[in-house]
């Protein structure tokens, strides 16, 4: 186990390592230049030389990378050029946002998605079956950008259940905060919810089929029983690998939402950041969300370990 601990942190080392490179250089190719876009159109070449200067935009790409990584090492995450403040107070500001939208869109994915892929397994090839993998096919399709407007229309607008944007902030109480993210939870849920469900599908298909399901039905256990009892504990392993995964593309992927409903979170921090050209915090962010997605694959690859004993040895 500690071999293969070891493997996967290097690994995982080197993921980040190459992400921050890629991001980099794909930040540097981004047309405009910061200083000219905060002096304005305006602006003599000699002020724009000073604010560039300040902003260390004049030293070579590769001494600007080295920088910028050697600091996140230390949680430095430099000084954003439109706020004036150190990104990780904006960071720590926004994450407090997305990180609780994640988890609630998580929750719900998962209320939805276990019932739903249990029951079309259990009455398999039934018109139930049929009725949910065609609504859970629907539900892939959808853009939930798309989807979001939909629920802004149906719940904010005509029956004005809900704000159609905005967030109150934790101070305002949890009822509050937790009813600004409703929407948005809901509308990243449900695609998410929909993949999970036919994942738990099949995954308790195959399990039905085992040989030891045929045994405890030949000893007479119901068929609720041997689903129950077995054959649900044994299929969830694959079930919770994609539970991991999705909280890291919940958590990485609220961008769109996150715009549509005007929350103040981290894809929001990133949107501004791409208009406003501040480049450290478009890169900043962007490079926290792509760490947070490799941890987590790579707590989800631990615990799978630990459950699988062929996965340490090299086996399948």
């Amino acid at each position: 186990m500690l071999i293969y601990f070891l493997q996967r942190f290097v690994s995982l080392s080197l993921s980040l390592l190459a992400a921050s490179l890629v991001i980099f250089l794909l930040i540097e190719v981004v047309p405009g230049d910061p200083a000219r876009f905060m002096m304005g159109l305006s602006a003599t070449p000699e002020a724009i030389a000073v604010i560039r200067e300040q902003l260390g935009l004049d030293l070579p790409a590769w001494q600007r990378y080295f920088t910028w990584l050697f600091g996140m090492l230390q949680g430095d995450f430099g000084i954003s050029y439109t706020y004036k403040v150190p990104v990780t107070d904006l960071i720590a500001d926004r994450v407090w946002i997305s990180l609780p939208l994640a988890i609630y869109a998580l929750v719900l994915s998962t209320a939805i998605a276990f019932p739903v892929g249990i029951i079309a397994a259990a009455r398999r090839n039934s018109p139930a079956d049929a009725g949910i993998m065609g609504l859970t096919q629907l539900g892939i399709a959808v853009p939930n950008f798309w989807f979001a407007m939909l629920l802004v229309l149906a719940f904010a607008i005509t029956l004005r259940w809900f704000s159609a944007g905005g967030f109150p902030g934790w101070d305002a109480g949890i009822f509050a905060a937790m009813k600004a993210l409703t929407l948005p939870a809901i509308a990243l849920a449900l695609p998410q919810a929909s993949i999970l469900a036919r994942v738990m599908r099949s995954s308790l298909l195959d399990t039905l089929s085992e040989d030891y399901i045929r045994t405890a039905r030949a000893k007479g256990l119901t068929r609720s029983q041997v689903l129950w009892r077995h054959a649900l504990r044994n299929a969830l392993i694959p079930v919770l690998t994609i539970i991991g995964l999705q909280f890291s593309f919940l958590l990485a992927g609220a961008i769109i939402i996150e715009n549509v409903f005007y929350l103040p979170g981290l894809g929001r921090l990133v949107f501004q950041g791409i208009t406003q050209r501040d480049l450290i915090v478009v890169k900043s962010v962007v490079m926290l969300l792509v760490f947070a997605v490799i941890v987590v694959t790579f707590i989800v690859d631990m615990a799978y370990a630990l459950a699988d004993p062929r996965l340490r040895k090299g086996r399948t």
